[in-house]
């Protein structure tokens, strides 16, 4: 599966001094601009394929057809399409929203028509940012935050960064969902995130519709300290055995009782 997430010759996250290295652009001639960033790609991709190559990509070329002229109604621009991506840009965050959630209605009307193992969803991020222009394509960290939120999306979704919401919450007749900061693979700060709430989402299949939510930061944190905690009692116990060796190792046996402790607090936080 390609993702829009991954670095490709450098990655989104390119700096103006790799793009210097390559063309010979000073920082004066490196384009910037502020835009509205929207990633989408298909959920499962690798095992549609591995049902039906053909039909699959058949299938990807039409689904890709509808998004396009989607975003194009929508006054976006598409940036690229390679495999089951597709990466668009918007100047307008109101714009961008309407589009993703156009684009996940239609395509849920198309899927009714298909067996649900046939179906393809798709799975769409956006975020507003700044990012690098280099000829048709654009790089940067904002990019990057869009091709997070879309991995972390519900199959037929929508996640946006807190920056599209703070510009569209008055402007659609749409709810959303706080997710809360969200902590994004190799972006520094967390990211407010929110999931816009669409009635397609319960037509999803069970396979879909299964898919784990994001955890809220809040969570994560709390079970990061209890396992902090839980590991430096352990240490604890083991450095006390080991400075008043005596011959015999017990050190495990209350450790043993800590993690079952851990292991209690840890269901309790998921499940709250």
């Amino acid at each position: 599966m390609v993702n829009h997430s991954a670095d490709r010759s450098g990655g989104y996250g390119m700096t103006a001094a790799v793009l210097n290295d390559r063309g010979g652009l000073s920082m004066d001639a490196i384009e910037r601009r502020l835009t509205n960033i929207l990633s989408a790609d298909v959920f499962g991709y690798s095992r549609l394929m591995g049902l039906d190559e053909a039909g699959t990509l058949a299938l990807l070329n039409d689904y890709k057809g509808v998004m396009t002229s989607l975003i194009a109604q929508h006054r976006g621009r598409v940036v690229s399409a390679v495999g089951d991506n597709v990466l668009a840009e918007f100047s307008s965050p109101v714009m961008a929203v309407q589009s993703a959630v156009e684009i996940q209605r239609r395509l849920s009307e198309r899927n009714q028509k298909l067996e649900p193992e046939r179906q393809m969803w798709f799975r769409i991020g956006i975020n507003l940012g700044d990012v690098i222009v280099e000829q048709d394509d654009i790089y940067g960290d904002d990019v990057n935050i869009a091709a997070r939120l879309q991995s972390m999306a519900e199959p037929g979704g929508v996640l946006i960064s807190g920056t599209v919401f703070d510009h569209v919450k008055n402007k659609l007749s749409l709810g959303f969902e706080s997710l809360g900061l969200q902590r994004l693979k190799n972006i520094d700060a967390e990211v407010p995130v929110y999931r816009a709430l669409m009635q397609i989402a319960s037509d999803l299949p069970a396979v879909a519709a299964a898919m784990p939510k994001a955890m809220p930061a809040e969570k994560r944190r709390r079970l990061t300290m209890s396992a902090i905690r839980t590991g430096a009692v352990v240490g604890f116990f083991g450095a006390i055995n080991l400075f008043s060796w005596d011959g015999e190792l017990w050190f495990q046996w209350p450790s043993l009782i800590a993690v079952f402790i851990f292991a209690l607090r840890a269901t309790y936080i998921y499940r709250h």
